[in-house]
């Protein structure tokens, strides 16, 4: 498994909206067309407006380099990068306790 968090910041409250906008297209493309990806789950910062926070789960990073070449990402990347004034890459490691449960689920 291959993980990692971004953070991206607006940079106007009309440049969120489209990131948004932007955002919402691309997360289709990515359950349509990438078996390699596991999870992206993208969120809203509290308190931060113009904050977008996406959590990515690859089966293993081939899968993550797939995505990162996919026309749909270097479309999605051209077209958000002008709306931002930064933006923060972490890649994690998978921790010694991991538990992961279907939503909908009950304990």
């Amino acid at each position: 498994m291959f993980a990692l968090v971004v953070r991206f910041d607006c940079r106007d409250p009309a440049a969120a909206v489209r990131f948004d906008e932007l955002t919402a297209e691309v997360v289709r493309e990515i359950a349509d067309k990438e078996p390699g990806t596991l999870t992206y789950a993208t969120h809203a910062v509290e308190q931060e407006p113009l904050a977008r926070v996406f959590y990515e789960v690859y089966r293993d990073r081939e899968a993550f380099e797939a995505h990162e070449s996919a026309e749909h990402i270097r479309r999605f990347h051209a077209r958000k990068d002008p709306l931002l004034t930064g933006t923060r890459v972490e890649f994690l490691q998978p921790g010694p306790f991991t538990s992961s449960r279907e939503v909908g689920d009950t304990p």
